[in-house]
């Protein structure tokens, strides 16, 4: 284990052992238990409760649909690729060395991420796991607390609260040039509403469609 990821870990196990499994991707040499994928099982509860708690506590008069999209995001796994190579983590992991260096790192150290959340629980309780969590998330949900809502955002807090899901996006037509195209892309929620936008890029053009939506809807 590194110095750095024992400094983020700030806590002793009891069972050592624990730690090393949660360590200890299935892909490592002469790994063929599923501990480590029960632990990730384990681990992601346990991260989505605390989560749950954080932003409860931080957005009291947030709906729930705000939660949920915020929930979402910091249970992701790009949060969670985020926290483990933040912490050290992708470093202190024990997998396949085929893995190191290359784009496959991240996936394993997302999952070992939520199998010390699990390792933390079950040597020493809730508690041992919730500071790890909250410690290492508080700047993820503050990050959120600071993020302007673009359109497409508030279409979806708004299509959550009202139970209606995802809206759907669909690129209905492109025109103009290669150096200055144009894109139509039509929004679509659940109960059969939609509005088309146009812009520059598609994401531009979503953006368009989902505050036509809205003025709709508001």
């Amino acid at each position: 284990m590194t110095t750095r990821f024992r400094a983020a870990l700030d806590y002793e196990f009891a069972d050592p052992d624990l730690l090393r499994q949660a360590l200890t991707h299935p892909s490592a040499p002469g790994r063929e238990d599923n501990v480590f994928q029960r632990l990730e099982f384990l681990g992601d509860r346990v991260l989505g409760l605390t989560v749950a708690e954080m932003l409860l506590e931080r957005f009291p008069t947030l709906d729930e649909g705000g939660i949920g999209l915020r929930m979402s995001m910091l249970v992701s796994r790009n949060a969670l690729i985020e926290v483990a190579t933040a912490i050290g983590l992708d470093t202190a992991l024990i997998q396949n060395p085929n893995n190191r260096n290359s784009c496959m790192t991240a996936k394993p150290a997302a999952d070992a991420c939520e199998a010390v959340i699990a390792a933390l629980y079950l040597d020493g309780g809730l508690d041992a796991a919730q500071q790890f969590v909250r410690r290492h998330w508080l700047a993820l949900v503050e990050r959120h607390a600071d993020v302007e809502r673009d359109p497409r955002t508030r279409l979806q807090e708004w299509s959550h609260s009202h139970g209606l899901g995802q809206p759907v996006y669909t690129v209905c037509a492109s025109r103009g040039d290669a150096h200055r195209p144009e894109f139509e892309v039509e929004a679509v929620l659940a109960n059969g509403t939609r509005a088309r936008g146009a812009g520059g890029s598609k994401r531009a053009a979503a953006a368009a469609a989902a505050a036509v939506l809205l003025e709709r809807l508001e």
